[in-house]
């Protein structure tokens, strides 16, 4: 197979790259990976340089990753700043480093993306070996992949890659008929506090509805997005995500990206954004612009819980953080990146690190879990 950098999105056909996976999950597909190239957000002075490496056949596009050369370690969710400092402190460089991730986007789906018709995991690893070779080209001391689900982690575990482990709250469906039936779950106690949240909201005068991204009009995305930007400047931060990339988003992606609105009569006061896969709700941003008793708990958690019920969706991933969604149904998670450490000396002390933040990782796990609001089976 002959191997080639891509260094724009839009110069690959989008039919090609989307027959690299099947399609379910939004953030890897051409729309999305184009939005944010063509708004800016990657590329350019943002630090996200497009590096995707490609193998081709006589057929074409045969597997890619969506890689990138990083200058930082923002917008990724994995912690490295320390690894950065210390490689600094023995005077190499940390950066640039290649990472195989969606930008901004700490969900967990397919990185080494393969056509169908081939077999993944061998290819996969020849792609893995495309990544290694580009990185040492490159001079790079490292490589990541972030977020790899479970076929891509196999294969990068086989190719000797450092897996690190990391905790996240997503809820499960078990094939409940509704929301009540979901609450019949919980312990008295549990459940009376989450109808209490609930009722606080409705006695308010909020009432919800769900707009899809291509039905969205011109001001309720821009509603959306002014809501999300003033939480992320209430935080300290801009958002990474801007007002043209918002439109992109919801005219390309269809009913793949989706607002729930809460209003006051015809006053929208604050959205959740969501983006869903053919099985999974993925929570990402959200804003309000007044303070209602619980509005955040029902807006991001309860809202997406029943859309997931009410659309047979067998998951829910709302984003990272936050204990406060584990009295509310959601579940301890394992998730994983993976890296390639070149100098062996850091290779062997990262091994030792992560080997030791991991077994915190699924100690902090199991602790959480005796706190799920679920009554004992």
């Amino acid at each position: 197979m002959r191997v080639a950098v891509v260094e724009e999105i839009a110069s690959l056909e989008a039919a090609a790259w989307d027959a690299l996976s099947d399609g379910s999950q939004p953030f890897v597909r051409h729309a999305f990976l184009h939005a944010l190239e063509k708004t800016g957000r990657v590329g350019g002075a943002s630090g996200w340089q497009p590096w995707f490496v490609t193998l081709h056949d006589d057929r074409g596009l045969a597997a890619a990753a969506p890689a990138w050369l990083k200058r930082h370690s923002y917008g990724e969710f994995v912690l490295d700043f320390a690894w950065a400092q210390a490689y600094a402190r023995a005077g190499l460089a940390y950066y640039p480093k290649l990472v195989v991730a969606v930008p901004f986007t700490p969900a967990t789906g397919p990185r080494l993306l393969v056509r169908a018709d081939l077999d993944h995991a061998s290819t996969a690893r020849k792609l893995l070996e495309a990544l290694g070779a580009q990185a040492d080209t490159l001079g790079l001391q490292t490589a990541h992949v972030l977020f790899p689900d479970a076929r891509d982690r196999a294969v990068l575990e086989h190719d000797a890659w450092l897996l690190r482990r990391d905790c996240q709250f997503h809820w499960s469906n078990r094939g409940y008929r509704d929301f009540d039936d979901f609450l019949a779950t919980f312990s008295a106690d549990k459940r009376k506090k989450a109808k209490r949240e609930r009722r606080r909201v409705a006695e308010a005068g909020v009432e919800f509805d769900t707009v899809f991204g291509n039905r969205a009009s011109e001001a309720e995305i821009d509603a959306a997005f002014e809501l999300h930007r003033v939480n992320f400047l209430r935080h300290g931060n801009e958002p990474y995500l801007d007002r043209a990339c918002f439109f992109e988003l919801a005219a390309t992606l269809g009913e793949s990206m989706l607002f729930k609105f809460a209003r006051v009569g015809t006053r929208i006061v604050a959205v959740a954004v969501f983006f869903k896969s053919a099985d999974t709700l993925y929570g990402r941003y959200w804003g309000a612009i007044d303070d209602f008793h619980s509005l955040h708990f029902e807006t991001c958690y309860h809202q997406g819980v029943e859309f997931c019920i009410e659309h047979g969706l067998q998951r829910f991933e709302p984003g990272t953080q936050g204990e406060h969604k584990v009295s509310r149904g959601f579940e301890p998670t394992t998730v994983y990146s993976a890296h390639r450490i070149k100098d062996p000396r850091f290779k062997t002390a990262i091994a030792d690190f992560l080997r030791r933040e991991g077994d915190a990782i699924d100690d902090y796990a199991a602790e959480v879990r005796t706190h799920v609001p679920f009554r004992a089976p």
